[in-house]
This record gives structure tokens, sequence and C-alpha cells, in this order.
């Protein structure tokens, strides 16, 4: 193996391309789970074409031992870069469930007051009586309900879930 100028660009090109190709395939995964078949096909097709020019890249200098190395770790890489861009982009909704011992009340008042929708559940847990709020949202807007209810309660317990709207209702835009 000799490391000539030519053998390090040819593995740092297949690595930037596996980067490339490995993110869009983790937001293109993103994408299928959300139900946009338009965007999904787009990014299927250039994943597709970027996978094979570089699979093609590697196969035709075996001898470039770099080449695999940049292959293994444009794909690893690109599976991180694809996680982050995912959260950046935060698309989609989600359903947070707050549980409140005590501020549950103070909490809904809060996140309505901000234009939130939020539903109200008395429920019992392992100590007694407790408030089951519902509040689903776009992804996005998630961290800034997090914050309001920490101001009212900062013990709440708030766990959160994907969803696809079915139907029509109160979605805060």
């Amino acid at each position: 193996m000799e490391l000539t100028l030519n053998a390090i660009t040819a593995a740092a090109l297949i690595f930037a391309l596996r980067v490339v190709e490995m993110t869009i395939g983790t937001l293109r995964i993103m994408y299928v789970i959300r139900g946009q078949k338009v965007i999904v096909w787009m990014l299927g097709f250039l994943q597709a074409g970027i996978f094979v020019f570089a699979i093609g890249t590697v196969m035709t200098n075996l001898d470039n031992p770099l080449n695999y190395i940049g292959y293994a770790a444009g794909f690893a890489t690109g599976n991180v870069v694809g996680m982050y861009l995912e959260g950046k982009l935060a698309v989609g909704h989600t359903r947070l469930h707050i549980i409140s011992p005590r501020r549950g009340t103070a909490i809904a008042e809060k996140l309505r007051e901000a234009g939130y929708a939020v539903t109200e559940v008395p429920a019992r847990g392992r100590d007694g009586m407790v408030t089951m709020l519902e509040c689903s949202v776009r992804r996005r807007k998630a961290p800034e309900v997090d914050k309001l209810v920490r101001e009212v309660d900062d013990s709440a317990f708030i766990t959160a879930e994907d969803v696809r709207p079915v139907r029509r209702g109160y979605w805060r835009a």
C-alpha cells in the first residue's frame, strides 16, 4: 500500500460520498415513518445514485485499503450526521405526556395561555392522585413546551412519542 495523493484523495472522496449517502438515508427513513412519499422517492433516488458511485469507486480500486476505511468511516459518520440533522429539522408531531402530582392544573393553564391545546386527566400514581396532561405539538415546539412546564413544576415527569395526525383537531401552527 502506498500513501500517494491519489490513494488518499480516493479514500476521502469515498468517505465524503458515504457521509452524504448515509445522511440522506437517515433522513429518508424519517420521512418514511411520517408517510411523505414524494420526499422519500426523491431521497431514495439520490441515495441510490450516490451509493452506486461510492461502491463503484471502491470496487475499481480494490488494492487501496484506505478505500475500505473511508467507506466504513463514512457509513458510521453519515449515520451520526443524519441523526443530528433529523433532530435539528424536527419534522412532524409529537405527543407529550406530562404527569404532575401537585401542579397539573397550573401547567395546563400556562400551556393554554401560550396557545397549546392540553387535555387534563385525573389519575392515581404510586403516591396518590396526579394530573396527567396530554399535549400534541409540532416536534420543533417540544422544547418550548418543556420549558413552560418546568417554569410551573420542575418535578413534572414528561415523556414524548412521535404521532401522525389522522383527523382535524387543534394543532398550534
